[in-house]
């Protein structure tokens, strides 16, 4: 179920004329099929699991975003993704060919490049689709720090197995088999002793071993 979410979104993120879908807690909600496919697509900004970059300059993978941007405007971006000093070392800068797909970046550089995208764009709603899922524990610290900061002000939908990148969440719905089967904050689903409560002492402890087994390797 959660694979489909993101392909829901994309749904009619391609063609609203065909759903009926209310935005909920909105005063001012209307159907779906009341709103431009245009003005929908440049209210949402989307930091999907696999990010998508062309074999062109990282000036040019940040700035597709928002195509009149100015070079201050993309740095800018850059700045809040956390990858402007990385940028920065390289030989050629912004103007740097990243590949087919970005294969001269690592998993954590292509993440930010995502990230600085949605920064310039700057829309109204943003929805991180397993943004840190292929990710190190170290690595998705770091990208976390970066969504917080680009999610300040914004509706935010995030898209998660693990838990680690929702615990400041207003509210979250634990899906099981299709269905929502609980909802809360962090702390309240913890004291209900449920699914999630369960799910993230699975986790915690996964991620303990993988320190102590970092440990045990280390010089």
């Amino acid at each position: 179920t959660k694979i489909l979410l993101p392909s829901f979104v994309f749904f009619f993120f391609n063609d609203p004329a065909t759903t009926e879908i209310y935005p909920l807690s909105l005063h001012d909600a209307l159907p779906i099929c009341d709103v431009t496919q245009q003005s929908l697509r440049e209210a949402i900004g989307i930091v999907p699991q696999d990010t998508v970059l062309f074999n062109d300059t990282i000036y040019y993978n940040i700035q597709y975003a928002k195509p009149a941007a100015s070079r201050d405007e993309v740095m800018r971006a850059a700045k809040m993704a956390h990858i402007h000093e990385f940028i920065e070392t390289l030989p050629q800068g912004y103007e740097t060919v990243v590949g087919e797909r970005g294969l001269k970046l690592s998993g954590g550089e292509k993440q930010r490049v995502a990230i600085a995208r949605v920064a310039l764009k700057n829309p109204k709603i943003l929805i991180f689709d397993e943004a840190t899922s292929s990710l190190d524990s170290h690595s998705e610290q770091a990208i976390l720090e970066s969504l917080r900061e680009v999610a300040e002000q914004h509706t935010t939908v995030v898209i998660a197995h693990r838990l680690s990148t929702i615990v400041d969440a207003d509210s979250i719905l634990v899906m099981e088999k299709g269905r929502i089967v609980e909802q809360g904050s962090h702390a309240q689903l913890l004291s209900q002793q449920g699914l999630y409560a369960h799910l993230w002492a699975l986790q915690q402890e996964e991620r303990q071993a993988q320190v102590t087994e970092q440990a045990s390797v280390s010089p």
